[in-house]
């Protein structure tokens, strides 16, 4: 799965998500940014920006 982070734009590591699912909040590995799932479709997954980062 492929992800890009929407504030930094940088790819955010998924390794560490192995069961992500929908609605899910994770952290952008590069900027420290919470992250939504909004969806997942195949390979990609989107997200939002749901917390200023670090």
């Amino acid at each position: 799965m492929n992800l890009n982070c929407p504030e930094c734009k940088n790819d955010v590591d998924l390794s560490v998500f192995p069961n992500l699912e929908k609605d899910q909040v994770i952290e952008c590995n590069t900027c420290g940014i919470s992250l939504l799932v909004t969806e997942i479709n195949g390979d990609a997954v989107t997200a939002e920006v749901t917390d200023e980062g670090k």
